[in-house]
Formats: structure tokens, sequence, C-alpha cells
């Protein structure tokens, strides 16, 4: 293998060890030696690499976040409005279904990053801010098309969208064999937009 592959696989590797350290021990509790370790490579590869607790954390929060944004393109894709929105929420559930541990891994540390010690604040508010325009804008182009009468701005209904998506999320992690629950919620959500939206159907 090339180098660039290789460092492509140990990253993949470590950003594995992570999440498994991550959703078993907490982001407290996992350390960059335990990662490299369990990623099967020397115990200071991982400090080597990130440098940091705060740049492990960085890389993982970036890698699944790019990862959803890469596949939230893809779904919404010529799409905007209730259509585009629909299409979130769905894959957003097709993502906790299919990745469960880098979901859980990821809002982890996205719940983590409100502490004011937190090294990845703005990372994630970096990721927060994306989702909120990316909404606020398939509603605008739907407004302009007249595909949506909304009573309060599209920045509004966008902040309430991301609001649910994470408390949708929070209430998984504290009942992760219910996911029944998570899909009628995300059915629930949608719902509501398409109220918000002024969709009849």
């Amino acid at each position: 293998m090339s180098q660039s592959e290789r460092t492509d696989l140990s990253d993949q590797r470590m950003l594995d060890a992570a999440v498994e350290l991550i959703i078993e021990r907490g982001p407290d509790k996992t350390t960059l030696k335990d990662v490299g370790e369990l990623a099967g490579y020397s115990r200071g590869l991982a400090g080597y690499r990130f440098g940091s607790k705060a740049g492990l954390f960085e890389f993982i929060v970036r890698s699944i976040g790019e990862y959803w944004l890469r596949e939230l393109t893809r779904v919404t894709a010529n799409r905007n409005g209730i259509d585009a929105i629909c299409a979130a929420t769905d894959e957003h559930l097709r993502f906790c279904r299919d990745a469960p541990d880098r979901v859980r891994a990821f809002y982890l540390l996205w719940f983590e990053s409100v502490s004011p010690s937190s090294g990845i604040k703005q990372v994630v508010a970096s990721i927060h801010d994306r989702r909120r325009r990316d909404v606020a804008q398939w509603i605008r182009l739907a407004v302009t098309a007249g595909d949506a009468q909304i009573q309060v701005s599209e920045d509004a209904i966008a902040g309430q969208f991301g609001a649910s998506i994470v408390g949708i999320v929070y209430h998984w992690l504290q009942h992760l064999d219910d996911l029944d629950e998570v899909a009628a919620l995300h059915e629930s959500l949608k719902q509501t937009m398409r109220l918000a939206l002024g969709v009849v159907n």
C-alpha cells in the first residue's frame, strides 16, 4: 500500500477503536494510548497523529459529520421544502439504525461539547450552523416556488427542526432498544414540519 493508503487505513481503524471506547467508557475515560492499542498500533501512534484528546475528538466528529453530510447531500439532491426535510429525517433514522455506534459516539461528543472546557466546541457549533443553514435554504426555496406558506421565518423553523433532531437522539440514547419509538418520533417530526410549512399532504 502507498503511504496515503496506510494513513487512511490507520485513521479508519483508530476511528473504529475510538467509537468503541467512547460508547463503552465515555469520552472522559477514553485515552489516546488505548485507542492506538485497540486499533492494533503502538500506544503512541494516536498521540502522534492527533496530538491530544481534543484533536482525536475533533477527528471523530469531523469524520462522522462529513459522512453524514455526504449522505444528506445525496438524499436531498434536487429537493427542497418538505420533500428535502422528510428525506433528511428518514436518512437520519436510517443512520441511527445502520450505524448506531457511530451515531452514539458522535452525539456523546456533541453533548459534551457544551462544557466550558471542551476542545471541540467550535467544530460542533460549525456543524450545527451548517445544518440550520441547509434546512433554512430548503424552506426558502420552497417559499419562493410557492410550495410552502410559513407564518414565521425559515430560520426559526430550521432551528426547531435541528432542536427536535437533537432531542430525538437524546431520547434514543436513554432508550437504545426502543427504535420503534425513535422511528415514531421521526414521523411525528415530519408531520410537525408539514404543519409549519403549511403543507396539507
